[in-house]
């Protein structure tokens, strides 16, 4: 694909997904209806845009602009991810100080919050099936949602605790499949 399909691809992606769900969004144009990347790479792509510092979108848009076109096509996914939602932003800020006593208005966004949640827990749920059924990797995805999801501790420091025994848990696996 060129990198105007590409930039487009991105355009209709965050202008489609207000509220939230845009990993949804990009699941589903990306791996379902395109068949641009498969599955399993666009979770490792979900799963290291988590990690790296900046927001999760953009991180998996650079990651899949760039597995398709290169450093390029990074840029185009970035800035079709980024820009036309952005516009969209200020030009809506400017018509809701004139319509923000609308009543429909408000059902309409609550609306579309809820189909966001809806597709952000249709990933989720995906992801999960791709989780070894042993009890060390079930109880560091649990830990990891009663740590952050749960008692609210910040990100930063579950990710410090978590990932060296996750790494341990790992290494041990693969010596005992080894021997």
């Amino acid at each position: 694909m060129s990198l105007a399909v590409l930039a487009a691809i991105f355009a209709k992606i965050g202008l489609m997904s207000f509220g939230g769900a845009l990993s949804g969004w990009m699941y589903r144009e990306i791996v379902q209806r395109r068949q641009w990347l498969g599955e399993e790479e666009f979770l490792s792509g979900l799963a290291l845009g988590q990690i790296m510092p900046g927001a999760n979108v953009a991180n998996l848009s650079l990651f899949i602009g760039q597995r398709l076109r290169g450093g390029a096509g990074a840029l185009a996914a970035l800035t079709g991810m980024l820009l036309p939602p952005m516009v969209l932003v200020v030009l809506l800020a400017a018509a809701y100080l004139r319509l923000g006593d609308i009543a429909w208005l408000h059902r309409l966004v609550g609306g579309v919050a809820a189909a966001a949640i809806g597709l952000t827990a249709m990933v989720g749920i995906r992801a999960t099936r791709r989780v070894e059924r042993r009890p060390a990797p079930v109880a560091v995805l649990i830990a990891i949602f009663l740590a952050v999801g749960v008692l609210r501790w910040p990100m930063v420091p579950v990710v410090l605790v978590v990932t060296p025994a996750s790494l341990a848990l790992a290494f041990l696996a693969a010596r005992r499949r080894d021997a």
